[in-house]
């Protein structure tokens, strides 16, 4: 999906067609087998990115980790059989928003806690140590930080990063086909820095250029990154206006946190 589609919405409703939240919602309003199989795929590669976010949130409400991997595998088995989206906000607008509601729902909930299957029980959504070898964060969040900080800023903190994490990916994957990854090794460290925190003579000396094609390069990629990082956020959500709240949501969260 190219980073414009990803912002265009279509009737009076605003409400995107072709993006993974779409997708859900219109399976939880639509009794449609082929919907119900879209809905439930798309919530699936929702699922697999968020993990991080969510045992984050689990981990800081006093879980040990090996209690907090049971959890996060079972919250994420609730979500799928859709228990606990229908019991979220019915405007539904931001899956970062209804995924936190449905999480506290879900360990509020007494009988879903005592249900919590053991370690290697009979049903896994995915094997733990296969989400545990995703790529690791670049967001360090000091220890005192991981135990003084209200679980729900280090759930955001840990949604921004992911969000950043995964354009920046894209964005190093387009440069790898493109025969320029040398020049997103170079620049990648400036993309989010100010242009006063830049030495353009030393990338220049880096990639043997003038400074004058490093300032167009690093443009170039702060520009498609930008696009990245849109599209991505507009995957999230169900209304064109809920993107650029989300993204400047995004930058304040990551903004606020720790280098």
């Amino acid at each position: 999906m190219s980073p414009d589609a990803a912002t265009d919405a279509t009737g009076d409703s605003g409400r995107f067609h072709t993006t993974r939240w779409s997708l859900i919602l219109t399976s939880l309003e639509d009794e449609d087998e082929a919907e119900e199989s879209r809905g439930r795929q798309a919530l699936t590669q929702l699922c697999r990115i968020y993990w991080r976010p969510i045992f984050a949130y689990i981990c800081r409400q006093g879980q040990p980790p090996a209690d907090a991997q049971d959890l996060t595998q079972e919250f994420f088995l609730a979500i799928l059989k859709k228990k606990f989206l229908q019991r979220a906000d019915p405007e539904r607008g931001r899956f970062r928003s209804l995924l936190l509601k449905s999480l506290q729902n879900f360990l509020h909930d007494a009988q879903s806690r005592a249900q919590t299957r053991k370690r290697g029980g009979d049903v896994q959504f995915v094997v733990w140590d296969d989400w545990m070898a995703e790529a690791p964060s670049r967001l360090t969040i000091p220890p005192e930080a991981l135990e003084s900080w209200p679980p729900e800023r280090l759930f955001d903190v840990r949604w921004a990063a992911t969000i950043a994490e995964r354009a920046l990916r894209s964005l190093q994957d387009e440069c790898e086909r493109r025969g320029r990854r040398r020049v997103f090794d170079a620049l990648s460290g400036s993309l989010a820095a100010d242009r006063s925190d830049v030495s353009y003579q030393d990338l220049a000396r880096e990639l043997a250029v003038g400074t004058t094609e490093i300032k167009r390069l690093l443009h170039q990629l702060r520009r498609r990154y930008g696009q990245l990082l849109r599209a991505e956020v507009a995957e999230t959500v169900d209304k064109t206006e809920d993107v650029e709240d989300e993204l400047r949501y995004l930058v304040r969260t990551l903004a606020a946190s720790p280098p």
